[in-house]
């Protein structure tokens, strides 16, 4: 199961199930905006989309 975060160089992105909703976060860590016209994601210059594959249910650090 894939997780997607985007990072820039001053924040980290949260981790998120799919690619679509990474990108509608994404605007919060000023990773990038969605176009209004096209629906499609823009990301800012230096901003990073981190993958990870997980086996198995993701755990939150205590």
């Amino acid at each position: 199961m894939p997780l997607y975060r985007f990072i820039t160089p001053h924040r980290a992105g949260k981790w998120y199930p799919d690619l679509a909703t990474a990108q509608r976060h994404a605007c919060e860590i000023g990773a990038g905006f969605l176009a209004e016209r096209s629906g499609e994601f823009c990301a800012y210059r230096e901003t990073r989309l981190e993958v990870v594959e997980r086996d198995g249910p993701v755990r939150k650090a205590a």
